[in-house]
């Protein structure tokens, strides 16, 4: 007991930055690595690792630098204890906006403290107490207007606030009595990960207890191996990581998934036997039974790093799938390769590629086994593709639109299943070549006759109105009778949409 107490460290706070779009978050992110990040041997910030450090008044704190919510999102659904803080980011000039909406959601669920920083002060339209209104009335009430949320107005641009804001930060940070235990085994979250052509596999993991060592044994849900190499958000190698230290890994045998746990092992053959538990798992999990004729859309996505895998999952899950199915057969990072096309091949698949490259050898193999292959470097236009793919199993919608009624006065000659009709139009018009319901008695006895020809005054005509008389030349199964009414209709098809 004594020997854990020992043990237990302060650690540093560990923020993420969520926020709309253009409101500024990586702005707020890059003026803090430029002034706090101590340039070290390796020239500064080398790589893209998904999260760093900086020092603020003797005492580190630590960035993730997602790409926004959904990233984050994607973290806290899988149960990962990711930040101990949140920044929202909200533009002084536009306000509330549907993604800083979805980004109060995202931190509420996360069950973490919130600081507002009001950013782009600098500009003469920028009103923070119009944005103070509107955040109350998303249920953030900050400090100046009653509430307990902490808020600060910045300026990404002119560096307004940015102090201010690491001191809220770090103020915070005490007030949650952040701790850690050096004795517990190593654990922590997959930050970023991504196929390096000559490097392999890259994660970069954040650890939340114990200490990470080179040479340790890994394991997530999707990945496992030994660290062969361990680095700090500048590239720098190190021999180990203590909690809320974000570092770069090399040793996985596959690229693990964003927001996945780590757990470290006593042996390689542990942290496989791990892995393979939970996926087995998950595919009991996921064992999909489809409706019968219910069509299956199969894909093999292929995208630049797995945070793009994740995004872009997530966008494709709530597309509608009631009419078409969405399989999706394959997920990984890296370029495109043979294995793919032969995967496409054998399972009918669209490969979707999201930032990745065919080389010519590959598009030339794909195009001689007439294997799809599609890149985007937009989200939205990949989903659009997607449903368009889905849509084209569907079966065009026909379309009915009555145009009119006849009422039959007399039946002139019937032959086969051809009859020569007189009535008069009581609703609507009369044309030849449309098609026929049959009503008798109030009941529709007979659907898909036609009119074959048309006559008005015994000559032939291209149709008659409402009170006009007319002689007509049905075909179809149904016996037409004396005072039967008909219902002439059009049909047309129509695309049909999931």
């Amino acid at each position: 007991m004594k020997n854990e107490k020992e043990n237990l460290i302060s650690r540093a706070p560990v923020v993420v930055i969520l926020g709309h779009v253009d409101h500024g978050k990586t702005s707020i992110l890059d003026f803090i690595r430029k002034t706090k990040v101590v340039e070290k041997e390796s020239g500064g910030i080398t790589q893209h690792v998904g999260a760093y450090q900086i020092t603020h008044q003797e005492k580190e704190i630590t960035f993730i630098d997602t790409p926004g919510h959904e990233a984050f999102g994607a973290m806290r659904s899988r149960g990962a204890k990711v930040a101990d803080l949140a920044i929202l980011v909200v533009a002084g000039e536009e306000g509330i906006k549907p993604q800083t909406k979805e980004a109060i959601v995202c931190i509420k669920k996360a069950g973490i403290p919130m600081i507002v920083a009001i950013n782009k002060m600098d500009k003469a339209e920028a009103d923070s107490e119009k944005v103070k209104r509107e955040l109350s009335k998303a249920d953030i009430l900050v400090e100046s207007l009653g509430g307990k949320i902490l808020s600060i107005e910045t300026s990404a641009k002119t560096g307004k606030g940015i102090i201010e804001l690491l001191d809220l930060i770090l103020l915070v940070a005490e007030m949650e009595g952040l701790k850690a235990n050096l004795s517990d085994r190593t654990e922590g979250v997959v930050i970023e990960s991504y196929l390096d052509q000559k490097r392999g596999p890259v994660a970069t993991l954040l650890v939340r207890s114990g200490v990470l060592k080179v040479g340790n044994f890994l394991g997530t849900f999707s990945a496992f191996g030994k660290i062969k190499v361990l680095e700090d958000f500048q590239g720098k190698k190190i021999e180990s990581a203590s909690p809320s230290v974000p570092c770069s890994v090399l040793g996985f045998q596959k690229v693990p998934g964003v927001g996945e746990k780590f757990k470290t092992f006593d042996s390689l053959e542990l942290a496989e036997q791990y892995t393979q538990a939970k996926q087995e798992k998950a595919e009991e999990r996921q064992v999909i039974i489809n409706e019968e004729g219910i069509k299956i859309l199969n894909l093999i996505l292929k995208t630049d790093v797995v945070g793009s895998l994740e995004a872009i999952e997530g966008v494709l899950k709530n597309l509608p799938q009631e009419k078409v199915g969405l399989r999706i057969l394959k997920k990984d990072v890296g370029e495109i390769t043979s294995e793919d096309i032969k995967l496409a091949q054998a399972s009918k698949a669209r490969i979707i590629g999201f930032r990745v490259k065919a080389n010519k050898d590959i598009k030339n193999e794909a195009d001689r086994k007439n294997i799809t292959i599609i890149i985007f470097d937009v989200i939205y236009d990949l989903s659009q593709a997607v449903r368009n793919l889905m849509e084209r199993f569907l079966k065009p919608e026909v379309e009915r639109s009555d145009i009119g009624k006849v009422k039959v006065l007399a039946i002139f000659r019937r032959e086969k299943n051809r009859q020569i009709i007189g009535g008069k139009v009581v609703e609507g018009e009369a044309e030849r070549g449309v098609k026929i319901e049959v009503i008798r008695e109030g009941a529709v006895i007979g659907t898909g006759g036609r009119m074959v020809s048309f006559q008005r005054d015994k000559k032939e005509a291209e149709k008659a109105i409402k009170g006009q008389e007319c002689g007509m030349l049905y075909e179809g199964n149904v016996k037409i009778e004396q005072g039967d009414i008909l219902v002439l209709y059009k049909e047309g098809k129509k695309k049909s949409e999931l």
